[in-house]
């Protein structure tokens, strides 16, 4: 049996590779491929009677650990320079703007049905309004450089907000001046974490002699990031800060502490570390879509209760998006269909206590909701670009 185990793992994860290779040409994001793939093992296995053990509890481990990666290789690749200054406010406004608008606006939609109180149903409509990075970034890597850039910033920006946002209301009983003050204050307690990690991690990528050197700063980095989230810190501003900070050595050479750390030594280590990080990005973010597909049941993607919910979440989505990029001045096509939901909806449905859940918002809308958005992000992907449209991907993108 351990043996098939092996095979089995070792098998999906090169068909997973297989799928990270073509999706470029293919245009199908590779993580709907991976949901089916995984849905397809589950279907095989039952129809061999294969007894294998309940696999929920690794969900939200490889969920966590694969956003972690998914946001460190995404900064990684981003130029800090003042040049990017209004890209970095348009992709903040994109991803702010259409999640409060459309978060409030299912709490009230969710209130007027008669589920629960107004608190809760913003907590169960909060996941559904963030944008999966995790989805997103590896769909866009064809696409100029403008919209893979705006893409990576929204996309990580999005998962932060969210995630502030989430824990702002779910932590707080009321809602005044003191939750706000403490709320900055932990923002603040974070910024300044994440500036001593940031150089202490740097340090020891530039100092450890030993061979073995990367898997402890990723080690690190998890381990930062989780003891950040015991006190509900916002830890993905971290994850962030750091992967800026070391894809942009050369931009901050000019400072003179910089320099201290020898930055040109710092840089050759940084690349191999990217490598590492990219590496590992792929087995953990393919382990996690081929188990969520994995766990689906059909019933649940079929569930008729909640489909008419989630066309109108899905409606609702795109809707405000395009009315955010109108008003942004941002080109549509093919920004307007790259609003996926993804491993970030899963880990905060998850979070949600017993205590608040509402009956509408469950696994299959979720699902429902996941699968629609990833199917219009590929529609929109695959459909021809004009070479007019995709100069001006690459000019706002660079603005």
């Amino acid at each position: 049996m351990t043996t098939l185990i092996i095979i089995t793992i070792c098998t999906l994860l090169l068909v997973a590779y297989v799928f990270d290779l073509t999706s470029s040409r293919t245009k199908i994001p590779s993580v709907i491929l991976l949901l089916l793939l995984g849905w397809i093992v589950r279907q095989v296995s039952d129809m061999m009677k294969f007894h294998i053990p309940d696999l929920t509890p690794l969900l939200p481990v490889l969920g966590t650990i694969g956003l972690i990666l998914i946001v460190l290789e995404g900064s990684l690749e981003l130029e800090l320079d003042k040049s990017k200054a209004p890209l970095i406010r348009k992709s903040f406004v994109v991803a702010l703007l259409p999640m409060l608008g459309l978060a409030f606006g299912m709490a009230f939609l969710f209130q007027y049905f008669g589920q629960g109180s107004f608190k809760n149903n913003l907590i169960n409509a909060i996941p559904l309004c963030v944008i999966s990075s995790a989805i997103a970034i590896p769909s866009v890597k064809s696409l100029s450089a403008g919209v893979k850039e705006f893409v990576i910033y929204e996309s990580s920006l999005s998962d932060i907000i969210g995630v502030l946002f989430f824990n702002f209301i779910a932590l707080n009983e009321t809602f005044g001046f003191a939750s706000f003050e403490h709320f900055v204050l932990e923002l603040l307690i974070m910024i300044v974490i994440s500036f001593a990690a940031t150089i202490g991690l740097s340090l020891l990528l530039n100092k450890i002699d030993h061979h073995i050197k990367f898997a402890p700063i990723i080690l690190l980095i998890i381990l930062i990031y989780s003891v950040s989230k015991i006190y509900h810190l916002p830890a993905l501003i971290f994850i962030l800060l750091f992967g800026l900070f070391l894809g942009n050595l050369d931009e901050l050479k000019r400072f003179k502490w910089i320099r201290k750390l020898k930055a040109e030594e710092l840089d050759k280590e940084v690349h191999k570390f990217k490598d590492l990080s990219n590496e590992a990005t792929f087995l953990v973010r393919a382990l996690f879509f081929l188990l969520f597909g994995y766990l689906i049941e059909t019933k649940e993607i079929l569930n008729a209760e909640t489909i008419v919910w989630a066309i109108g979440v899905v409606a609702g989505i795109f809707a405000l998006r395009a009315i955010q990029l109108k008003l942004s001045k941002l080109p549509l096509k093919p920004l307007l269909f790259i609003s996926p939901r993804g491993l970030i909806t899963i880990l905060l449905f998850l979070a949600i206590e017993p205590a608040q859940n509402i009956p509408i918002v469950n696994k299959s809308l979720i699902i429902q909701v996941i699968i629609l958005t990833a199917f219009i992000m590929m529609i929109g992907i695959m459909a021809p670009s004009s070479p007019q449209t995709e100069e001006k991907d690459d000019t706002e993108g660079h603005a």
